[in-house]
């Protein structure tokens, strides 16, 4: 022991021999569109595990044995018109827009 102790400080480095007890803990592979696998360990407590996980060659990897979600529908913006449109008819548009039109053309006159 005393070879093995000679260089080094007393008290600054611990020679015990840790166990290494680990948490449980379940493997999951992602396989990315260029068949890259890359495997994550994730607590087998977890509440959710991803669906995707970035890849090193820069796309996502999808979880194996999971089938990809489709992708959902972009939202229909609705513009101002749109939502004018619900409050008003065509009809009752053009009539506040003829009685605007007459109110300026007085001011002008």
């Amino acid at each position: 022991m005393g070879e093995a102790m000679r260089g080094t400080r007393l008290g600054a480095t611990s020679y015990e021999v840790d166990p290494g007890l680990y948490a449980p803990r379940q493997l999951t592979t992602y396989v990315c569109e260029n068949e890259h696998r890359v495997t994550m360990p994730f607590s087998v407590e977890a509440d959710e595990i991803p669906d995707t996980w970035p890849c090193a060659c820069g796309s996502e990897g999808q979880r194996q044995g999971v089938q990809a979600q489709p992708a959902a529908a972009p939202k229909h913006v609705r513009s101002h018109w749109d939502m004018l449109l619900e409050r008003r008819s065509i009809k009752e548009l053009e009539g506040i827009l003829k009685e605007r039109l007459e109110v300026i053309r007085a001011k002008a006159s």
